[in-house]
């Protein structure tokens, strides 16, 4: 329990919400006042492993096998190479989090200005709390449909009621749940691992995915651990100002990488077993596995994506409420949770008969968006450094009237090059990979780049208030 500071009256402040655990969270995209501040970077290590000890993860590192043609080892660099840019960028945005309050896209209106925010915050929503809440649940309804026998849809149900109570409850809740959920995950999934070793035939060739093929596992892995990173503060925005910024960076990038670089090569070593005849994707991972391993893992699938389905779904809501709509009073923070969530559900309602490919082409659009995004808040952060104080920035994010055009202006530049020209899907190939398919697909790559480079050199030369 942290200690409550004292006003300029020397009357001690005391906070409202702090560290209760069982209290709703009333709190939107306002600052998180310093009464209210609790916690250490630790509790970032496990809040931001747990989420992705789960069938999702595995996944990756099974379509990188058998949808794009990798061996195992060539899939596994393309694995950990991704993952690891997208961790690192996730620690260093965390940072955000104890040093503005706020969630992490209403830090955005930095780069986008106040209303221009509204674009990536209103995508950023959609992605967590309909896209991966869809994708989650899915693979808990299979795993629940596999294990008990019950239909797909009450499983679905099930599994979302659990995601949407942890969510509406909020911020501490959140942490303690991933806490104790950790342990039990990592368990299960490493014996899953050790088995699944045993059974996978490491030097197999693959099927001659190329320099294509990696760069498509390459582009899922980032997308997929990039895809956190407009979450990163919202799970930091509650640490004291003074919490080391060193590991306010470590935790959250270290639980992010060791979690999905474990769990997606595991799921990359499955991929070279051969699995039964029309199985469930989850039913054709655990199906090497002894049954009381097989029913083990079942049940971590379940736990991780109410892991990780928690997380978005909250993130979702504070997306949301960084949109700086006027709202009605009863619209508040857990009240939009339950509205993403049913939104969330009937998405996964509409996938669940086609999860594998939905996935695979769910996984490349997040990094379509996340690149440029990122490129454009990665300089505008560099630029801060060099020319603001935190006291002239913080009082940008209530700022209505504050504008940067060029930080939208170089988000769609940045997309509009790079998804036309060099998008690979099953619907859609760019310019670039139908002339040269051996490029696989670099779009988020491009993205990213591109609207960096646009936004540094319109940012440099007018500034953010034109």
């Amino acid at each position: 329990m942290t200690t409550a500071p004292a006003d300029s009256t020397g009357t001690t402040l005391t906070p409202a919400y702090g560290d209760k655990v069982i209290a709703v969270e009333t709190a939107g995209s306002e600052p998180i006042p310093d009464a209210e501040r609790h916690g250490s970077p630790l509790q970032l290590l496990w809040t931001w492993a747990s989420p992705n000890i789960e069938f999702a993860t595995v996944y990756i590192g099974v379509i990188s096998v058998l949808f794009f043609g990798l061996n195992f080892w060539q899939a596994t660099a393309a694995l950990l190479l991704g993952t690891a840019l997208g961790s690192l960028t996730h620690g260093i945005l965390s940072l955000d989090g104890p040093r503005f309050g706020v969630p992490q896209m209403a830090i955005g209106r930095f780069s986008f200005g106040f209303r221009g925010n509204l674009l990536p915050s209103g995508v950023n929503a959609l992605v967590a709390g309909v896209g991966w809440f869809a994708v989650n649940s899915v693979s808990a309804a299979f795993a629940l449909n596999t294990l008990t026998g019950l239909r797909p849809l009450p499983s679905l149900l099930l599994v979302v009621a659990a995601e949407i109570v942890i969510g509406f409850i909020g911020h501490n809740f959140v942490h303690a749940f991933e806490k104790y959920a950790f342990p039990a995950l990592a368990v299960v999934f490493l014996l899953a691992g050790v088995w699944t070793f045993q059974e996978a035939d490491l030097g197999g060739p693959g099927g001659a995915g190329g320099i294509g093929g990696f760069l498509l596992a390459f582009s899922a892995a980032w997308g997929y651990a990039a895809g956190w990173n407009p979450g990163a503060s919202d799970y930091s925005r509650y640490l004291p100002r003074t919490a080391s910024r060193f590991k306010t960076v470590l935790y959250p990038a270290l639980g992010l990488f060791v979690s999905i670089a474990v769990v997606s090569v595991i799921g990359a070593a499955s991929a070279t077993i051969v699995a039964p005849e029309d199985a469930t994707p989850t039913a054709a991972f655990t199906g090497h596995l002894p049954g009381w391993l097989s029913n083990l893992v079942l049940l971590a699938i379940i736990l991780g994506a109410v892991s990780a389905n928690a997380i978005n779904v909250y993130s979702s809501a504070m997306s949301i409420t960084s949109l700086g709509l006027k709202l009605p009073p009863w619209l508040g923070r857990s009240a939009i949770v339950v509205l993403c969530g049913l939104a969330g559900t009937a998405a996964a309602w509409s996938s669940l008969a086609d999860a594998g490919h939905a996935y695979e082409a769910f996984l490349l659009v997040i990094a379509y968006w996340v690149g440029p995004w990122l490129g454009v808040v990665l300089v505008e952060r560099w630029l801060q450094g060099r020319t603001a104080t935190d006291e002239d920035l913080a009082g940008r994010l209530g700022d209505r009237t504050f504008t940067n055009w060029p930080g939208i202006t170089a988000l769609l530049t940045g997309i509009v090059v790079s998804v036309p020209f060099f998008s690979n899907q099953e619907k859609y190939v760019g310019w670039v990979p139908e002339q040269w398919p051996s490029f696989g697909d670099i779009t988020c790559l491009v993205g990213f780049v591109v609207s960096a480079g646009v936004y540094g050199v319109l940012r440099g030369r007018l500034g953010s208030r034109v």
